[in-house]
């Protein structure tokens, strides 16, 4: 039997496309999703813990959510910041064509479902939500953090949400010695077995000066 991992480029597995009923942003939705890709039968545990523990976005700028899936952290961000461009990153096809169908079965005309080379390169992010591909092996991922980390705008946040069991303390650590200076990382919150990580991208200067009146 081939390979086939929800991080491969093109699934060998059959599509096999279903309904998936689900609440994302308040609304009850029904969406689609297929094999060959990341929990295509429910919303997954992890992005369910994200969600709970993540503050409001920004009103507006570029979003970056960084291995979509079938798009629930995505289309969770268009809906919620409509006035938002959100790129959803994903290498896998499949994944890819359902973000944009899900997207467009919404109505959604700010969702952009692109692979990672076709993002363009001026493009900085208000905040990346993400629920990464901890599996594709810790090379990859620390190669792809360190690729979509540093285009965090000035004083914006990236909120990540990662297994306990799978290395989320060692990522955290890994993190907060590799996106120095300028960066500061941290645990968030804890919840189910995941840990949610913080990425804070810092101003220049980094704090404002205290002003003294009287």
């Amino acid at each position: 039997m081939p390979s086939d991992h929800y991080f491969s480029a093109a699934p060998a597995s059959a599509e096999n496309l279903r309904t998936l009923r689900v609440t994302l942003a308040g609304q009850e939705l029904e969406l689609t999703t297929a094999g060959g890709i990341f929990s295509p039968d429910r919303l997954d545990a992890g992005t369910a813990v994200l969600f709970a523990n993540m503050p409001p976005l920004p009103p507006g700028g570029d979003f970056l959510d960084l291995g979509c899936g079938w798009g629930p952290i995505a289309l969770t961000m268009a809906l919620s910041a409509p006035h938002a461009t959100v790129w959803a990153v994903d290498v896998n096809e499949r994944a890819l064509d359902l973000t944009r169908r899900n997207a467009e079965a919404l109505g959604l005309t700010n969702v952009n479902a692109v692979k990672p080379d076709d993002v363009p390169d001026e493009v900085s992010f208000r905040t990346i939500r993400s629920n990464p591909p901890i599996r594709v092996g810790k090379n990859e991922l620390h190669g792809m953090l360190e690729r979509w980390i540093p285009r965090l705008d000035e004083r914006s946040d990236a909120w990540m949400v990662v297994q306990r069991n799978l290395g989320a303390d060692s990522l955290q650590r890994w993190m907060a010695s590799t996106f120095t200076p300028g960066f500061s990382v941290h645990r968030a919150a804890t919840g189910k077995g995941y840990r949610v990580l913080k990425v804070r991208r810092h101003g220049d200067p980094p704090t404002a000066p205290i002003t003294v009146t009287g």
